[in-house]
């Protein structure tokens, strides 16, 4: 969510409890503020925090004219850059980092590994250079490809393929906004591109490029719900716990933020 709305947005989106302290938000007003104006980006949006054993990492994208950059901070005030999640860093993570976050940007995660058959096996402790910030990379990188969500018609396509904010984006109605149908993935099409030219023949290709959140599989894997008396949609993902997206119907605005410890649901088929 964009961070010169960050306590409006933060009080439509945060009604499972989990928020940000009075001090936490005195410290982003101020020190985003700063960030912004040094390393001249033209949007900064406040992604979320991640809860450690030790301390809570606050995630913020930073988005310039010609990249997309990710920055963290354990303080609200000291942010720094996360490295971009490569392929074989989000396997080393995948294969290495178990259990919770830790909080220490330094700590390595450790793999146990059995050599030989039988009675021959032993194990050897192997340690693999995977640290607390490129796993941090590597989740925050995972959350956006498969929760990151968007209204229909909030972006549009040109003909020639650039992405932009839809500036002429009023919303949606009350009528379309309760449909799960009507909310997009801001990522790249994984569905779109399987879809037959008969299945397609309905769509706008201005905005109807991205991948709708009824087509995820396993179904029932969002709980859209009215709240503060049907007048805010919000939709929380059961596979990344902790994700919250908010729209206002008739309003431009929306927004989603994380709030969780960074672990996916694998509980989420038995929970259906």
């Amino acid at each position: 969510m964009d961070f010169e709305s960050l306590h409006y947005s933060l009080d439509l989106a945060t009604g499972n409890g989990l928020t940000l302290s009075s001090e936490q938000r005195a410290a982003l007003q101020t020190s985003l503020v700063i960030l912004k104006r040094n390393y001249k980006f033209s949007r900064v949006l406040f992604w979320g925090k991640i809860l450690g054993l030790k301390l809570i990492k606050h995630v913020l994208s930073q988005i310039n004219l010609h990249h997309f950059l990710s920055l963290n901070s354990l303080n609200c005030m000291d942010w720094h850059l996360l490295p971009l999640a490569t392929e074989s860093m989000i396997a080393d993570v995948a294969l290495a980092a178990q259990g919770r976050f830790t909080g220490d940007p330094s700590h390595e995660h450790t793999e146990m590994r059995i050599k030989g058959e039988g009675d021959d096996a032993t194990e050897e402790e192997v340690t693999v250079k995977v640290n607390e910030a490129s796993r941090l990379a590597t989740t925050v990188s995972n959350i956006d490809k498969d929760v990151s969500v968007v209204p229909r018609g909030a972006f549009t396509k040109s003909p020639c393929g650039k992405v932009q904010t839809n500036r002429s984006f009023g919303g949606l109605d009350h009528v379309e906004a309760v449909k799960l149908r009507n909310y997009l993935h801001f990522r790249e099409p994984v569905n779109l591109k399987k879809k037959s030219i008969l299945e397609m023949s309905h769509l706008n290709p201005a905005i109807d490029f991205l991948d709708p959140l009824s087509e995820d599989v396993p179904k029932g894997s969002w709980c859209l719900q009215l709240e503060r008396g049907s007048t805010v949609c919000i939709l929380r993902s059961l596979l990344w716990l902790g994700l919250t997206f908010f729209h206002v119907p008739q309003t431009p605005q929306h927004g989603h933020i994380y709030m969780g410890d960074g672990l996916l649901n694998l509980d989420l088929p038995f929970m259906l």
